[in-house]
């Protein structure tokens, strides 16, 4: 598994930060100061980017709305094939609580 490859008391520690923040301006607040903006704009293209393949987009559309290059759509089609199924698990949430909202 891939993930394996990543795991280490750094992360550890990084990923215990974020489960610690709370609110949407929490987020904003942490992520302005741990990265540069584009960095935080790519993991949010990158997610956009999922959520419109997931909805049966084509590159062409999702180049044309999200900005991302041909390249990134295609890392992110692999790792919604191949991948250890993050995205699915983050996009069916937000999902559900799209649905829990309405």
């Amino acid at each position: 598994m891939q993930i394996d490859k990543l795991r280490g008391e750094q992360l550890d520690q990084l990923f215990d930060a974020i489960l610690t923040l709370e609110t949407r301006e929490e987020c904003y607040q942490f992520f302005d100061d741990i990265a540069t903006m584009s960095e935080v704009q790519s993991f949010a293209q990158r997610l956009q980017v999922a959520k419109m393949l997931e909805e049966g987009r084509t590159y062409h559309a999702i180049v044309e709305e999200s900005r991302a290059s041909t390249t990134t759509i295609s890392r992110v089609k692999r790792c919604l094939t191949y991948g250890n199924d993050g995205y699915q698990m983050v996009l069916g949430r937000l999902q559900d609580s799209e649905q829990k909202d309405n």
